[in-house]
């Protein structure tokens, strides 16, 4: 490698790490306390390996995945720093300079040094990243990334065993990762004309690969499975689409007009529609034109081409295209799809020095660099602390029936019960459709006597989830005040049941022992 590439590859990595070197002085925030601060599993190399075998979300949550190498990274820090969260803020910022990195690497198969770098550093700096950087869970975007990147510059150099090795890092720390085959095949599928393909045995391992990590998802992770985003449970595939393709437009303009952000796009952040309409139609044009750029780009600008084929594989998972996933649309998941605006950007800082004085183009990209760098800074505070993250939330998107939901628990525990009840209605108006919010504001309602307002939530939640915990704990205390114990007791036997965890909850409310 001559200097100047190792200089230009050195420029992009400290300019990835560089501009999140300021979350050090952040905390853990929101399911970084779960993930990370609550979860023995995440605090010492051997309980990170003793728990392979065990859910990414620790009991009881219910949330399932299986991420164990995020969580032995996890373990590695907290061993190394005793728990500093400024030490894990770092190593996120050093994790995607090396992603940056590799984006550069990746593309230099097909633009020059310029315009890779250029496309680096764009994907450095674009401001959808800071959630995926400065959120601490969102690592396992990071590794995943690592590892699917580093699978295809792998194959490229005909490491079979190592690509491999790669796409299981990737697989092993997000569910994500199992696109590795698919971002390989795309690449394989661009490749020089003087470059042999890659061989079938290599396909075939990696599928066996992939595969086999499917199996220990569906007998660790499964329960991920049922844990969809409110708006689809129970929703039909025309419903599903109804939420999914406006949200696919609004990632496209996140993408590449990424002014308003945002830490929740659920209802109504995202308007709410059950039906078509010209948002829908949007992001079906989306779908369609990435399709196409990627298929058309194939042989005329085959850099461009890797990148929209890159986008769509790497969103497809959580897309909700083909079956609904936990979230309706999310910044951290938009990590890699970034590769897209990132590389027109270099193709054009190209395109324009090939037709105007150089200096004045390099002037321009520096000035979008630094704008776009100057609105990822401003963002970034938003990650301080779960304090920051809900007031920016409200301030910024007192639409979103989560904030309202939150903020309505937050002032609960302080005590402020008008104030509660006041912003679980706002949440209520805002998004009547999520089982678990309305089973949390039923207990919150039961808690201060008006079991009316309650029992009418609770037939709400349970109608469109049966086994919701809150729900249950909610008609047990409901069957309880009514004077009705023999009720209550099978609510509280089917509860233990579904939920042995619970237990102690019943216990302690009945003052005898309830059996699982």
């Amino acid at each position: 490698m001559n200097r100047s590439r190792a200089l230009l590859l050195g420029a992009v990595f400290a300019a990835g790490a560089a501009l999140y070197l300021p979350t050090a002085a952040y905390q853990y925030v929101q399911d970084d306390r779960a993930i990370i601060v609550l979860n023995p599993a995440a605090h010492s190399p051997a309980a990170a390996v003793a728990a392979f075998g065990q859910p990414y979300w620790p009991a009881p949550a219910e949330a399932g995945l299986y991420r164990p190498l995020v969580i032995l990274s996890f373990a590695v820090d907290w061993a190394v720093s005793r728990g500093s969260a400024a030490w894990l803020h770092v190593e996120n910022a050093l994790l995607h300079g090396g992603v940056c990195l590799l984006v550069v690497l990746v593309m230099l198969r097909w633009l020059p040094p310029a315009g890779a770098a250029a496309a680096g550093l764009l994907f450095a700096v674009h401001p959808v990243h800071a959630e995926g950087v400065a959120n601490l869970v969102s690592r396992s975007e990071l590794l995943a990334a690592l590892g699917m990147l580093g699978a295809l510059l792998c194959a490229r150099r005909r490491r079979w065993a190592a690509a491999i090795l790669c796409a299981l890092l990737a697989m092993f720390s997000k569910e994500r990762g199992v696109v590795a085959i698919a971002l390989i095949a795309l690449d394989d599928w661009l490749r020089p004309a003087d470059t042999p393909p890659y061989p079938r045995p290599f396909y075939a391992a990696l599928a066996v690969a992939t595969l086999g990590y499917f199996f220990v998802w569906l007998r660790i992770g499964h329960s991920a499975a049922a844990d969809v985003a409110a708006p689809f449970i129970g929703a039909g595939g025309l419903a599903r689409l109804a939420v999914a393709l406006p949200a696919l437009w609004r990632a496209a303009e996140l993408l590449f007009w990424p002014v308003t952000l945002s830490a929740d796009y659920g209802p109504q952040v995202i308007p709410y529609r059950t039906g078509l309409s010209l948002a829908a139609l949007a992001g079906a044009c989306v779908v369609t034109g990435i399709v196409w750029l990627t298929i058309v780009a194939r042989r005329p600008a085959p850099a461009l081409s890797f990148a929209a084929g890159t986008a769509a594989i790497a969103a497809l998972p959580t897309s909700n295209l083909l079956f609904p996933s936990g979230i309706v649309l999310s910044e951290r998941d938009l990590y890699v799809p970034v590769i897209l605006p990132a590389v027109l950007f270099g193709a054009a800082i190209v395109w324009g020095v090939g037709r105007w004085d150089r200096g004045r183009v390099m002037i321009v990209a520096a000035t979008m660099l630094a704008l776009i760098g100057a609105r990822t800074l401003v963002r970034l505070p938003a990650w301080t602390d779960n304090r920051m993250f809900l007031l920016t939330l409200l301030r910024e998107h007192p639409e979103s029936y989560r904030g309202q939901q939150s903020a309505g628990a937050v002032l609960a525990g302080m005590g402020d019960t008008a104030g509660a009840r006041m912003r679980y209605a706002v949440a209520e108006s805002l998004f009547a459709g999520d089982p678990h919010f309305n089973a949390a504001y039923a207990f919150f309602l039961v808690g201060h006597g008006d079991t009316a307002r309650a029992a009418l939530l609770l037939r709400r939640s349970r109608a469109v989830l049966p086994r919701e915990r809150v729900a249950l704990r909610v008609e047990f205390l409901l069957a309880r005040g009514r004077g009705e114990r023999d009720r209550a007791l099978a609510v509280a036997d089917t509860a233990t049941n579904w939920f042995p965890e619970e237990t102690p909850w019943y216990m302690s409310e009945q003052g005898r022992h309830v059996a699982p």
